[in-house]
Protein backbone atom coordinates (compact mmCIF):
# COMPACT_ATOMS: atom_id res chain seq x y z
CA UNK A 1 0.00 0.00 0.00
CA UNK A 2 2.82 2.18 -0.62
CA UNK A 3 0.87 4.70 -2.61
CA UNK A 4 -2.51 4.47 -0.70
CA UNK A 5 -2.08 4.98 2.70
CA UNK A 6 -0.61 8.19 2.23
CA UNK A 7 -3.80 8.26 -0.15
CA UNK A 8 -6.23 8.07 2.58
CA UNK A 9 -4.69 11.13 4.86
CA UNK A 10 -4.31 13.66 1.80
CA UNK A 11 -7.46 12.72 0.83
CA UNK A 12 -8.61 14.07 4.57
CA UNK A 13 -6.75 17.57 3.29
CA UNK A 14 -8.20 17.88 -0.05
CA UNK A 15 -9.50 21.06 -0.95
CA UNK A 16 -11.42 22.68 -3.82
CA UNK A 17 -10.07 23.42 -7.28
CA UNK A 18 -12.70 25.89 -8.84
CA UNK A 19 -11.73 25.29 -12.21
CA UNK A 20 -13.24 21.18 -12.26
CA UNK A 21 -16.46 22.56 -11.79
CA UNK A 22 -16.59 23.60 -15.79
CA UNK A 23 -15.58 20.32 -16.85
CA UNK A 24 -18.94 18.25 -15.25
CA UNK A 25 -22.05 17.82 -16.98
CA UNK A 26 -24.94 18.85 -16.05
CA UNK A 27 -27.76 16.31 -15.62
CA UNK A 28 -30.30 18.43 -14.66
CA UNK A 29 -29.91 19.06 -11.13
CA UNK A 30 -27.58 21.40 -9.23
CA UNK A 31 -25.71 18.35 -7.57
CA UNK A 32 -25.37 16.69 -11.24
CA UNK A 33 -23.70 19.68 -12.51
CA UNK A 34 -21.09 19.46 -9.66
CA UNK A 35 -20.75 15.70 -9.70
CA UNK A 36 -22.36 13.36 -12.53
CA UNK A 37 -23.72 9.91 -11.54
CA UNK A 38 -21.10 8.54 -13.31
CA UNK A 39 -18.24 10.09 -11.73
CA UNK A 40 -19.74 9.10 -8.95
CA UNK A 41 -19.50 5.93 -10.03
CA UNK A 42 -15.67 6.19 -10.79
CA UNK A 43 -15.12 7.52 -7.23
CA UNK A 44 -16.83 5.01 -5.47
CA UNK A 45 -14.87 2.30 -7.10
CA UNK A 46 -11.94 4.31 -6.44
CA UNK A 47 -12.50 4.87 -2.98
CA UNK A 48 -13.98 1.03 -2.47
CA UNK A 49 -10.21 0.03 -3.80
CA UNK A 50 -8.66 1.75 -0.74
CA UNK A 51 -11.13 0.80 1.43
CA UNK A 52 -10.21 -3.10 0.98
CA UNK A 53 -6.65 -2.61 1.62
CA UNK A 54 -7.36 -0.69 4.98
CA UNK A 55 -9.89 -2.93 6.92
CA UNK A 56 -10.03 -5.89 7.75
CA UNK A 57 -13.32 -7.90 6.10
CA UNK A 58 -15.55 -10.92 6.59
CA UNK A 59 -14.92 -13.24 3.77
CA UNK A 60 -17.26 -15.97 4.09
CA UNK A 61 -18.99 -16.96 0.80
CA UNK A 62 -22.27 -17.65 2.66
CA UNK A 63 -22.55 -14.39 4.33
CA UNK A 64 -21.28 -12.51 1.05
CA UNK A 65 -23.80 -14.26 -0.79
CA UNK A 66 -26.84 -12.99 1.44
CA UNK A 67 -26.02 -9.84 1.64
CA UNK A 68 -25.81 -9.74 -2.15
CA UNK A 69 -28.86 -11.39 -3.04
CA UNK A 70 -30.86 -9.13 -0.06
CA UNK A 71 -29.12 -6.10 -0.93
CA UNK A 72 -30.10 -6.39 -5.09
CA UNK A 73 -33.69 -7.45 -3.96
CA UNK A 74 -33.85 -4.42 -2.06
CA UNK A 75 -32.70 -2.17 -4.81
CA UNK A 76 -35.30 -3.85 -7.43
CA UNK A 77 -38.15 -1.86 -5.37
CA UNK A 78 -36.17 1.15 -4.54
CA UNK A 79 -35.84 4.43 -5.98
CA UNK A 80 -32.23 3.71 -7.43
CA UNK A 81 -31.57 4.06 -10.74
CA UNK A 82 -27.78 2.90 -11.17
CA UNK A 83 -28.11 -0.31 -9.50
CA UNK A 84 -24.50 -1.70 -10.26
CA UNK A 85 -23.67 -2.11 -6.96
CA UNK A 86 -20.32 -3.19 -4.94
CA UNK A 87 -19.83 -4.99 -1.76
CA UNK A 88 -17.24 -4.84 1.27
CA UNK A 89 -18.35 -7.19 4.66
CA UNK A 90 -16.55 -5.87 7.48
CA UNK A 91 -14.89 -7.57 10.42
CA UNK A 92 -16.53 -5.27 12.86
CA UNK A 93 -18.21 -6.19 15.81
CA UNK A 94 -20.00 -2.58 15.68
CA UNK A 95 -23.30 -2.54 14.35
CA UNK A 96 -23.13 -0.39 10.96
CA UNK A 97 -23.67 -0.19 7.56
CA UNK A 98 -23.40 2.21 4.63
CA UNK A 99 -23.80 2.64 0.95
CA UNK A 100 -22.03 4.90 -0.74
CA UNK A 101 -21.76 6.84 -3.99
CA UNK A 102 -21.53 4.42 -7.39
CA UNK A 103 -23.70 1.77 -5.70
CA UNK A 104 -20.48 0.71 -3.02
CA UNK A 105 -22.87 -1.21 0.02
CA UNK A 106 -20.38 -1.91 3.17
CA UNK A 107 -21.88 -3.98 6.23
CA UNK A 108 -20.35 -4.70 9.72
CA UNK A 109 -20.47 -8.48 11.05
CA UNK A 110 -22.30 -6.37 13.94
CA UNK A 111 -25.21 -5.37 12.26
CA UNK A 112 -25.92 -9.21 11.59
CA UNK A 113 -25.89 -9.20 16.16
CA UNK A 114 -28.10 -6.16 16.75
CA UNK A 115 -30.53 -6.55 14.02
CA UNK A 116 -32.95 -9.23 15.59
CA UNK A 117 -34.63 -9.47 12.57
CA UNK A 118 -34.56 -10.07 8.80
CA UNK A 119 -36.83 -7.19 8.69
CA UNK A 120 -34.66 -5.15 11.00
CA UNK A 121 -32.01 -6.00 9.21
CA UNK A 122 -33.21 -4.76 5.36
CA UNK A 123 -34.62 -1.48 7.39
CA UNK A 124 -31.00 -0.35 7.97
CA UNK A 125 -30.37 -1.07 4.33
CA UNK A 126 -33.19 0.50 2.36
CA UNK A 127 -32.49 3.04 4.63
CA UNK A 128 -28.95 3.67 3.36
CA UNK A 129 -30.04 3.10 -0.17
CA UNK A 130 -32.58 5.82 0.15
CA UNK A 131 -29.26 8.20 1.10
CA UNK A 132 -27.66 6.52 -2.68
CA UNK A 133 -30.81 7.44 -4.49
CA UNK A 134 -31.66 10.52 -3.35
CA UNK A 135 -27.85 11.36 -4.16
CA UNK A 136 -27.60 12.80 -0.55
CA UNK A 137 -23.70 13.12 -0.49
CA UNK A 138 -23.76 14.89 -3.91
CA UNK A 139 -26.47 17.07 -2.76
CA UNK A 140 -24.33 17.89 0.24
CA UNK A 141 -20.98 18.64 -2.03
CA UNK A 142 -23.96 21.56 -3.66
CA UNK A 143 -24.61 22.35 -0.15
CA UNK A 144 -20.78 23.10 0.78
CA UNK A 145 -20.38 25.98 -1.48
CA UNK A 146 -19.88 23.99 -4.41
CA UNK A 147 -16.72 22.72 -3.67
CA UNK A 148 -16.85 20.39 -6.51
CA UNK A 149 -15.55 16.63 -5.92
CA UNK A 150 -12.13 16.92 -4.26
CA UNK A 151 -14.73 17.59 -1.15
CA UNK A 152 -16.61 13.98 -1.42
CA UNK A 153 -13.47 12.50 -2.01
CA UNK A 154 -12.78 13.67 1.61
CA UNK A 155 -16.09 12.52 2.76
CA UNK A 156 -15.16 9.05 1.71
CA UNK A 157 -12.20 8.86 3.25
CA UNK A 158 -14.02 9.92 5.94
CA UNK A 159 -16.34 6.80 5.95
CA UNK A 160 -13.07 5.10 6.20
CA UNK A 161 -12.54 5.63 9.65
CA UNK A 162 -16.08 5.08 10.37
CA UNK A 163 -16.34 1.74 8.92
CA UNK A 164 -13.34 0.18 9.89
CA UNK A 165 -14.29 0.43 13.73
CA UNK A 166 -11.94 0.50 16.46
CA UNK A 167 -9.53 0.36 13.08
CA UNK A 168 -6.06 0.25 12.16
CA UNK A 169 -3.01 2.07 12.83
CA UNK A 170 -3.48 3.93 8.88
CA UNK A 171 -7.00 4.87 10.02
CA UNK A 172 -6.23 6.04 13.56
CA UNK A 173 -4.11 8.52 11.12
CA UNK A 174 -6.88 9.55 9.87
CA UNK A 175 -8.70 9.96 12.44
CA UNK A 176 -5.41 12.04 14.60
CA UNK A 177 -5.31 14.87 11.26
CA UNK A 178 -8.16 16.31 9.75
CA UNK A 179 -10.71 13.26 9.46
CA UNK A 180 -12.79 14.91 12.91
CA UNK A 181 -13.93 17.84 10.75
CA UNK A 182 -14.47 15.68 7.45
CA UNK A 183 -16.94 13.33 9.63
CA UNK A 184 -18.92 16.55 10.25
CA UNK A 185 -19.52 17.33 7.22
CA UNK A 186 -20.61 14.07 6.35
CA UNK A 187 -22.95 13.51 8.67
CA UNK A 188 -26.47 13.77 7.06
CA UNK A 189 -28.70 16.56 7.97
CA UNK A 190 -32.13 16.47 9.62
CA UNK A 191 -34.01 16.44 6.15
CA UNK A 192 -31.85 14.06 4.53
CA UNK A 193 -32.62 11.66 7.49
CA UNK A 194 -36.24 12.33 7.28
CA UNK A 195 -36.33 11.45 3.92
CA UNK A 196 -34.25 8.45 3.45
CA UNK A 197 -36.41 7.07 6.72
CA UNK A 198 -39.45 8.37 4.52
CA UNK A 199 -38.41 6.38 1.02
CA UNK A 200 -36.68 3.17 2.98
CA UNK A 201 -39.92 2.69 4.54
CA UNK A 202 -41.44 2.75 1.17
CA UNK A 203 -38.85 0.55 -0.30
CA UNK A 204 -39.15 -1.52 2.51
CA UNK A 205 -43.26 -2.06 2.05
CA UNK A 206 -42.60 -2.54 -1.57
CA UNK A 207 -39.63 -5.40 -0.87
CA UNK A 208 -42.95 -7.64 0.94
CA UNK A 209 -41.05 -6.54 4.55
CA UNK A 210 -43.04 -5.13 7.77
CA UNK A 211 -42.02 -1.57 7.60
CA UNK A 212 -42.73 -1.71 11.39
CA UNK A 213 -39.63 -2.45 11.31
CA UNK A 214 -37.66 0.13 11.48
CA UNK A 215 -38.66 1.99 13.91
CA UNK A 216 -38.61 -1.18 16.37
CA UNK A 217 -34.72 -1.22 15.74
CA UNK A 218 -34.39 2.30 15.96
CA UNK A 219 -36.50 1.76 19.59
CA UNK A 220 -33.93 -0.77 20.80
CA UNK A 221 -30.64 1.28 19.93
CA UNK A 222 -32.33 4.35 21.65
CA UNK A 223 -33.16 2.28 24.93
CA UNK A 224 -29.16 0.08 24.15
CA UNK A 225 -27.50 3.29 24.08
CA UNK A 226 -29.30 6.20 25.57
CA UNK A 227 -26.68 6.70 28.30
CA UNK A 228 -23.47 5.56 26.58
CA UNK A 229 -20.37 7.51 26.38
CA UNK A 230 -19.19 6.61 22.84
CA UNK A 231 -22.16 4.97 21.07
CA UNK A 232 -22.22 3.05 18.20
CA UNK A 233 -20.83 4.73 14.83
CA UNK A 234 -24.49 4.31 12.92
CA UNK A 235 -25.91 6.27 16.12
CA UNK A 236 -23.25 9.38 15.61
CA UNK A 237 -24.38 9.34 11.71
CA UNK A 238 -27.86 8.32 11.81
CA UNK A 239 -29.16 9.98 15.13
CA UNK A 240 -31.96 8.76 16.73
CA UNK A 241 -34.40 10.63 18.65
CA UNK A 242 -38.00 10.43 19.95
CA UNK A 243 -39.35 12.40 17.23
CA UNK A 244 -37.14 10.73 14.88
CA UNK A 245 -38.67 7.39 16.41
CA UNK A 246 -42.23 8.66 16.65
CA UNK A 247 -42.07 9.99 12.65
CA UNK A 248 -41.27 6.80 11.14
CA UNK A 249 -43.35 4.82 14.10
CA UNK A 250 -46.33 6.97 12.17
CA UNK A 251 -45.21 6.78 8.82
CA UNK A 252 -44.73 3.01 9.34
CA UNK A 253 -48.66 2.07 11.05
CA UNK A 254 -49.89 4.19 7.64
CA UNK A 255 -48.65 1.59 5.59
CA UNK A 256 -50.03 -1.53 4.44
CA UNK A 257 -50.40 -3.83 7.56
CA UNK A 258 -48.18 -7.20 7.74
CA UNK A 259 -45.13 -7.93 5.58
CA UNK A 260 -41.95 -10.64 6.38
CA UNK A 261 -40.39 -10.28 9.36
CA UNK A 262 -38.24 -13.00 9.62
CA UNK A 263 -36.65 -15.46 7.44
CA UNK A 264 -34.77 -18.94 8.78
CA UNK A 265 -32.05 -18.15 6.33
CA UNK A 266 -31.56 -14.33 7.75
CA UNK A 267 -31.61 -16.57 11.92
CA UNK A 268 -28.97 -19.20 9.92
CA UNK A 269 -26.88 -16.27 8.69
CA UNK A 270 -26.62 -14.11 12.50
CA UNK A 271 -25.68 -17.93 13.91
CA UNK A 272 -22.63 -17.72 12.06
CA UNK A 273 -21.45 -14.53 12.96
CA UNK A 274 -22.35 -14.70 16.16
CA UNK A 275 -19.91 -17.90 16.39
CA UNK A 276 -17.39 -15.37 14.52
CA UNK A 277 -17.39 -12.82 17.32
CA UNK A 278 -17.24 -15.40 20.51
CA UNK A 279 -14.00 -15.66 22.37
CA UNK A 280 -14.04 -19.89 21.78
CA UNK A 281 -15.98 -22.29 20.25
CA UNK A 282 -17.18 -23.45 23.48
CA UNK A 283 -18.78 -20.26 24.99
CA UNK A 284 -20.72 -20.35 21.98
CA UNK A 285 -22.03 -24.07 22.04
CA UNK A 286 -23.06 -23.33 25.66
CA UNK A 287 -25.22 -19.87 24.41
CA UNK A 288 -26.22 -22.06 21.46
CA UNK A 289 -26.94 -24.95 23.80
CA UNK A 290 -29.05 -22.95 26.48
CA UNK A 291 -31.13 -21.45 23.39
CA UNK A 292 -32.06 -24.80 22.34
CA UNK A 293 -32.88 -25.91 26.13
CA UNK A 294 -35.21 -23.16 25.96
CA UNK A 295 -37.10 -23.55 22.82
CA UNK A 296 -35.82 -27.02 21.44
CA UNK A 297 -37.62 -25.90 17.66
CA UNK A 298 -35.11 -23.55 17.05
CA UNK A 299 -33.31 -24.36 13.99
CA UNK A 300 -30.93 -21.72 13.68
CA UNK A 301 -29.57 -22.48 17.33
CA UNK A 302 -28.91 -26.27 16.20
CA UNK A 303 -27.59 -25.01 13.09
CA UNK A 304 -24.36 -22.58 15.23
CA UNK A 305 -24.16 -25.41 17.93
CA UNK A 306 -23.24 -27.45 14.89
CA UNK A 307 -20.77 -24.97 13.43
CA UNK A 308 -19.44 -24.50 16.93
CA UNK A 309 -18.77 -28.32 17.60
CA UNK A 310 -17.05 -28.51 13.96
CA UNK A 311 -14.84 -25.60 14.79
CA UNK A 312 -14.02 -27.33 18.39
CA UNK A 313 -13.38 -30.23 16.87
CA UNK A 314 -15.95 -32.54 18.56
CA UNK A 315 -17.47 -33.85 15.34
CA UNK A 316 -19.56 -36.78 16.64
CA UNK A 317 -21.85 -34.38 18.58
CA UNK A 318 -22.06 -31.85 14.80
CA UNK A 319 -23.00 -34.65 12.95
CA UNK A 320 -25.64 -35.32 15.38
CA UNK A 321 -27.04 -31.89 15.45
CA UNK A 322 -26.77 -32.12 11.75
CA UNK A 323 -28.50 -34.84 11.52
CA UNK A 324 -31.47 -33.53 12.63
CA UNK A 325 -31.76 -30.84 10.84
CA UNK A 326 -30.80 -32.47 7.18
CA UNK A 327 -33.80 -34.40 7.75
CA UNK A 328 -35.77 -31.87 8.45
CA UNK A 329 -34.85 -29.43 5.66
CA UNK A 330 -32.31 -32.44 3.19
CA UNK A 331 -31.42 -29.86 0.80
CA UNK A 332 -31.09 -26.64 2.58
CA UNK A 333 -27.53 -25.51 1.32
CA UNK A 334 -26.82 -24.53 4.90
CA UNK A 335 -27.05 -27.35 6.44
CA UNK A 336 -25.19 -28.81 3.25
CA UNK A 337 -22.35 -26.67 3.15
CA UNK A 338 -21.86 -27.20 6.65
CA UNK A 339 -21.72 -31.62 6.52
CA UNK A 340 -19.18 -31.11 3.80
CA UNK A 341 -17.36 -28.93 5.88
CA UNK A 342 -17.56 -31.44 8.85
CA UNK A 343 -16.65 -34.64 6.34
CA UNK A 344 -13.87 -32.66 4.86
CA UNK A 345 -12.46 -32.23 8.58
CA UNK A 346 -13.17 -35.65 8.98
CA UNK A 347 -10.96 -36.76 5.99
CA UNK A 348 -14.17 -38.69 4.65
CA UNK A 349 -13.86 -37.06 1.63
CA UNK A 350 -16.13 -39.63 -1.17
CA UNK A 351 -19.14 -38.25 1.04
CA UNK A 352 -18.08 -34.92 0.96
CA UNK A 353 -17.66 -35.46 -2.62
CA UNK A 354 -20.75 -37.31 -3.36
CA UNK A 355 -23.09 -34.60 -1.18
CA UNK A 356 -21.27 -31.58 -3.37
CA UNK A 357 -22.26 -33.56 -7.13
CA UNK A 358 -25.48 -33.70 -5.90
CA UNK A 359 -26.32 -29.90 -4.43
CA UNK A 360 -24.59 -28.45 -7.37
CA UNK A 361 -26.45 -30.52 -10.09
CA UNK A 362 -29.67 -28.88 -8.01
CA UNK A 363 -28.09 -25.50 -7.50
CA UNK A 364 -25.25 -25.16 -10.21
CA UNK A 365 -24.87 -20.99 -10.32
CA UNK A 366 -24.56 -20.96 -6.05
CA UNK A 367 -21.89 -19.31 -5.54
CA UNK A 368 -20.98 -20.77 -1.72
CA UNK A 369 -21.35 -24.20 -3.18
CA UNK A 370 -18.75 -23.28 -5.82
CA UNK A 371 -16.70 -22.01 -3.33
CA UNK A 372 -17.19 -25.63 -1.64
CA UNK A 373 -15.99 -27.45 -4.42
CA UNK A 374 -13.10 -25.32 -4.88
CA UNK A 375 -12.03 -26.49 -1.19
CA UNK A 376 -12.77 -29.68 -1.70
CA UNK A 377 -10.60 -29.97 -5.00
CA UNK A 378 -7.63 -28.52 -3.26
CA UNK A 379 -8.82 -30.95 -0.57
CA UNK A 380 -7.98 -33.86 -2.83
CA UNK A 381 -4.96 -32.82 -4.36
CA UNK A 382 -6.40 -32.09 -7.52
CA UNK A 383 -5.31 -27.88 -8.47
CA UNK A 384 -5.57 -28.27 -11.85
CA UNK A 385 -9.62 -28.80 -11.20
CA UNK A 386 -9.52 -26.18 -8.48
CA UNK A 387 -8.03 -23.47 -11.01
CA UNK A 388 -10.75 -24.80 -13.53
CA UNK A 389 -13.32 -24.37 -11.12
CA UNK A 390 -12.66 -20.92 -9.98
CA UNK A 391 -12.07 -19.87 -13.67
CA UNK A 392 -16.11 -20.53 -13.93
CA UNK A 393 -16.45 -18.44 -10.55
CA UNK A 394 -14.30 -15.41 -12.17
CA UNK A 395 -17.04 -14.99 -14.70
CA UNK A 396 -19.67 -14.32 -12.47
CA UNK A 397 -17.14 -12.48 -9.59
CA UNK A 398 -14.88 -10.87 -12.10
CA UNK A 399 -14.22 -8.17 -8.95
CA UNK A 400 -13.78 -9.99 -5.83
CA UNK A 401 -10.88 -10.04 -4.51
CA UNK A 402 -11.00 -13.37 -2.31
CA UNK A 403 -11.70 -15.19 -5.39
CA UNK A 404 -8.55 -13.84 -6.90
CA UNK A 405 -6.54 -14.16 -3.92
CA UNK A 406 -7.05 -17.93 -4.43
CA UNK A 407 -6.97 -18.07 -7.94
CA UNK A 408 -3.85 -17.17 -6.96
CA UNK A 409 -3.43 -19.88 -4.49
CA UNK A 410 -4.06 -22.94 -6.52
CA UNK A 411 -1.86 -21.95 -9.44
CA UNK A 412 0.81 -21.98 -7.50
CA UNK A 413 -0.02 -25.04 -6.34
CA UNK A 414 -0.50 -26.40 -9.64
CA UNK A 415 2.99 -24.62 -10.92
CA UNK A 416 1.35 -22.48 -12.96
CA UNK A 417 3.91 -19.91 -12.10
CA UNK A 418 3.10 -16.89 -14.66
CA UNK A 419 -0.47 -17.54 -13.75
CA UNK A 420 0.11 -17.05 -9.99
CA UNK A 421 1.31 -13.69 -10.69
CA UNK A 422 -1.47 -12.62 -13.27
CA UNK A 423 -3.54 -13.46 -10.50
CA UNK A 424 -2.04 -11.73 -7.81
CA UNK A 425 -1.80 -8.45 -10.02
CA UNK A 426 -5.91 -8.54 -10.52
CA UNK A 427 -6.31 -9.19 -6.58
CA UNK A 428 -3.86 -6.37 -5.82
CA UNK A 429 -5.21 -3.76 -7.83
CA UNK A 430 -8.77 -4.95 -6.57
CA UNK A 431 -7.25 -3.96 -3.27
CA UNK A 432 -6.02 -0.59 -4.42
CA UNK A 433 -2.16 -1.54 -4.06
CA UNK A 434 -1.33 -0.88 -8.16
CA UNK A 435 2.51 -1.08 -7.39
CA UNK A 436 1.76 -4.65 -6.21
CA UNK A 437 0.06 -4.84 -8.97
CA UNK A 438 1.75 -3.90 -11.88
CA UNK A 439 5.09 -5.21 -10.46
CA UNK A 440 3.55 -8.66 -10.26
CA UNK A 441 3.29 -8.75 -13.73
CA UNK A 442 6.79 -7.31 -14.40
CA UNK A 443 7.22 -10.63 -13.26
CA UNK A 444 4.90 -12.56 -15.01
CA UNK A 445 6.46 -10.37 -18.17
CA UNK A 446 9.75 -11.59 -17.45
CA UNK A 447 8.61 -15.78 -17.29
CA UNK A 448 6.93 -15.16 -20.51
CA UNK A 449 9.40 -13.38 -22.65
CA UNK A 450 9.72 -16.74 -25.22
CA UNK A 451 5.84 -16.40 -25.64
CA UNK A 452 5.35 -13.28 -27.50
CA UNK A 453 1.38 -13.78 -27.65
CA UNK A 454 1.31 -14.32 -23.69
CA UNK A 455 3.88 -11.51 -23.52
CA UNK A 456 1.42 -9.07 -25.18
CA UNK A 457 -1.46 -9.40 -23.26
CA UNK A 458 0.56 -9.21 -20.22
CA UNK A 459 1.92 -6.00 -21.89
CA UNK A 460 -1.34 -4.77 -22.77
CA UNK A 461 -2.95 -5.61 -18.85
CA UNK A 462 -0.37 -3.65 -17.63
CA UNK A 463 -0.50 -0.64 -19.18
CA UNK A 464 -4.21 -1.10 -18.63
CA UNK A 465 -3.51 -1.30 -14.47
CA UNK A 466 -1.19 2.17 -14.88
CA UNK A 467 -3.93 3.95 -16.92
CA UNK A 468 -6.19 3.19 -13.82
CA UNK A 469 -3.67 4.14 -11.36
CA UNK A 470 -3.60 7.51 -13.10
CA UNK A 471 -7.18 7.85 -13.52
CA UNK A 472 -7.49 7.13 -9.23
CA UNK A 473 -5.21 9.49 -8.77
CA UNK A 474 -6.27 12.36 -11.04
CA UNK A 475 -9.31 11.82 -9.38
CA UNK A 476 -8.16 12.21 -5.83
CA UNK A 477 -5.48 15.19 -6.73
Amino acid sequence: MNLLRPTLLTLACLLASPSMADDLPSLGDASSSIVSPEQEHQLGRAWLSILRGEVDQLSDPQLKDYVESSVYALAETSQLQDRRLEFILLNSSQINAFAAPGGIVGVNGGLFLYAQTEAEYAAVLAHELAHVSQRHFARGVEAQQRMQIPLMAAMLAGIVAAAAGAGDAGIAAIASSQAAAIQEQRRFSRQNEQEADRIGLLNLEKAGYDPRAMPSMFERLMRQYRYDAKPPEFLLTHPVTESRIADTRNRAEQQKPGGKEDSLRYQLMRARVQLFYEETPGIAAKRFRAMLDENPKLDAARYGLALAKIKAGQLNEAREALQALLEKAPDEIAYNLAQVDLDITANRLPDAQKRSDRLLAMYPNNYPLKQMRTDLLIKQGQPQQAEKNLNELLQSRPHDPDVWYQVAEVRGLAGNTIGLHQARAEYFALVGDYDQAIEQLDFAKRRANNNFPLASRIDARQKELLDEQRAIKGMLR
